[in-house]
């Protein structure tokens, strides 16, 4: 039997359980499942919800209740100013990812308004990569990832985007990249220690593992990155990481040990140590 938008809505009150953000979830569920936005929800409460949209609605409480990610039901996720889409194979993006993409266009004004290589290692949905992309069509991007999933979605995302300034390439961190060629390389690797309580089940149950955890207490991935981006980065050129809330001490003096300078922090919009920047000056380049 047919039920009211309004009392449709008041369903995803089950959700309290497991969500401090029941509300804008039941929201966001049915108004993808109705093909329309949470004002219109609002404009017309007393409008009848069909029986075949209620049960897919009531589906997507199920799985809410089992932990899986909003993102993951409703299969997409904004990031910067677009839509991408997001499943199972890679990481759903993080609003704290845009501070990256924020300062990557602020050192990006040093190019002069010439073309520029940037790398993005680990690029999961493109997210970081569309960005780059879309905000500067003259910048030719690398997206690299370890996960062949994960490229064909962060493939999808970008012919959605309509970007062709970015090339896809199946590989490890640096691997397989020219020496010595691009003047930025930005990550968003995987920086969460085995069994670290910060994260929650649910998480752990639906996200890749291979995107969130690294070995060497959450520092594998980024030394590894840190290591081998002196391999492919220009002279003046920068990296950029984004990073656990306590890692970010120990990734300046590693930087600065490895012959990077002008390392700089930056926290994310709660106030945590999220981000890192070095400029690479050296001028003994790496040669094959």
């Amino acid at each position: 039997m047919p039920i009211s938008i309004k009392q449709t809505l008041a369903r995803g009150e089950c959700l309290q359980e497991v969500s401090e953000s029941w509300k804008l979830d039941a929201e966001l569920f049915l108004s993808h499942e109705l093909g329309t936005t949470r004002e219109y929800l609002y404009s017309r409460p007393n409008e009848l919800v069909g029986e075949e949209h209620l049960e897919s609605y009531e589906k997507y409480l199920e799985r809410r209740m089992a932990g899986e990610p909003v993102a993951y039901i409703i299969g997409h996720k904004n990031f910067w100013n677009f839509k991408l889409r997001v499943d199972k194979r890679a990481l759903i993006p993080r609003p704290e990812t845009e501070l990256l993409v924020e300062k990557a266009l602020e050192l990006g004004r040093h190019f002069d308004g010439r073309g520029a290589n940037i790398a993005d290692l680990g690029t999961g949905t493109g997210a970081i990569a569309i960005a780059l992309a879309l905000s500067n069509p003259g910048w030719q991007i690398t997206a690299v990832d370890i996960s062949q999933g994960a490229l064909q979605l962060a493939r999808t995302n970008a012919l959605k985007q309509r970007t062709n300034n970015i090339e896809f390439r199946l590989a490890s961190w640096c691997d397989g990249l020219a020496l010595n060629k691009y003047d930025m390389v930005v990550a968003n690797p995987p920086y969460v220690k085995p069994g670290d309580n910060c994260l929650e089940k649910s998480v752990l149950l639906f996200e890749p593992a291979i995107a969130l955890i690294a070995d060497n207490t959450g520092l594998g991935s980024l030394q590894q990155i840190i290591l081998q981006s002196k391999k492919v980065l220009k002279k003046d050129s920068w990296l950029l990481l984004e990073h656990g809330f306590d890692q970010q001490a120990r990734l300046k003096a590693l930087l600065l040990r490895e012959g990077y300078d002008s390392v700089s922090g930056y926290k994310d919009y709660s106030g945590i140590d999220r981000l890192i920047c070095a400029h690479w000056s050296a001028t003994q380049q790496y040669i094959e």
